[in-house]
């Protein structure tokens, strides 16, 4: 089992930049493919990025692609978020997650079913 805690959220313009990270306990943190995901309050959570266990893959959707980078120390048991030319409509509480990809290929970048999640933290982002 892994335990994920966020950090480095916060209040920022429209235009800059932040990055949040994830730290998980445990020894098996190599295991596993990460991924953040968003939600604002009457909204489903929405899939933000994803990175396989090796950290050689990764996938976003359109709405992210090309501000949003994750990436992971697998060393320091963390992944980042780390985000670009935020918008307004980026503002929302952002999850980590973690799935457990020991039996799946190395580039394997999941986008749903996860098994573990954090609390999250806030991003607002003000026009």
């Amino acid at each position: 089992q892994v335990q994920l805690v966020e950090s480095g959220g916060g209040l920022v313009q429209a235009g800059a930049s932040l990055r949040i990270s994830c730290a998980a306990s445990g020894r098996t943190f190599s295991s596993y493919a990460m991924g953040w995901f968003r939600q604002t309050p009457g909204k489903e959570r929405e899939f933000v990025a994803a990175i396989s266990r090796s950290g050689g893959s990764t996938d976003y959707p359109d709405s992210v692609k090309g501000r949003f980078t994750i990436s992971r120390d697998n060393a320091k048991n963390t992944v980042y978020l780390q985000m670009n030319s935020l918008k307004p409509e980026d503002t929302a509480l952002y999850y980590c997650a973690g799935k457990d990809a020991r039996y799946r290929v190395s580039d394997y970048v999941p986008t749903r079913n996860y098994d573990y999640w954090g609390q999250g933290t806030q991003v607002t982002v003000s026009s």
